[in-house]
């Protein structure tokens, strides 16, 4: 039975790079999702065909509040493990059969940690609604799923704002969704790559 592998590498190396290559990972399981199929999940299939095809992992797209959550990351970890007087264990990538993840940190035996920096009036309308915040639920829900976790605490952060600490249980049924979302998409994925090599002749059927 398939169980989580921890690939204890550091995020963004090449070997972190090398461990996802052709793997849907929970940061596109909100794509995944998708109704209809859109635009974003085909985009995202074809990057990952892409990927196995070659052997090469696709160029990864950066933006402004991306560079800026790594960046207030680990001093947000710093925080959190002062307040919550838990020790968050740091880890490259974590694959569980044809899936995978990029955990923030795992903590204990069962919990899960994900920092997300968010801009100031943002962070204060998810403090007055003080609920889980749902564009995170198939990120959050599927970490808990790939790496077999009970919890996980949602700590968004910015300087000078009170932080926003949320914790979500797994959600069973939810997560029976997603495996059939994830299984369906990497079944197309199989049979995508299939065709490109039929198209490429005796020398791409490996």
């Amino acid at each position: 039975m398939t169980g989580p592998v921890i690939h204890d590498c550091a995020q963004g190396s090449p070997e972190w790079f090398a461990a996802r290559i052709g793997l849907p990972t929970t940061s596109a399981f909100k794509d995944i999702l998708a109704k209809g199929q859109g635009k974003t999940r085909r985009t995202y299939m074809l990057k990952l065909a892409g990927e196995i095809v070659t052997g090469q992992p696709a160029e990864s797209y950066s933006n402004a509040a991306m560079d800026r959550g790594h960046v207030m990351e680990p001093e947000a970890r710093s925080y959190y493990e002062f307040l919550t007087d838990a020790e968050v264990r740091q880890v490259g990538f974590v694959t569980n059969g044809p899936k995978g993840c990029s955990p923030d940190g795992l903590i204990g035996e069962s919990g899960m940690y994900e920092a997300k920096s968010k801009a100031p009036h943002i962070l204060i309308e998810a403090l007055l609604k003080d609920e889980f915040l749902p564009e995170h639920k198939a990120q959050c829900q599927g970490a808990l799923w790939v790496c077999e976790r009970e919890w996980i605490d949602l700590h968004c952060h910015w300087p000078g704002v009170p932080p926003f600490i949320k914790r979500a249980g797994r959600d069973e049924k939810y997560i029976a969704g997603l495996a059939a979302a994830v299984s369906a998409f990497n079944d197309e994925l199989a049979e995508t790559v299939a065709k490109v090599r039929a198209l490429g002749g005796q020398e791409m059927a490996a």
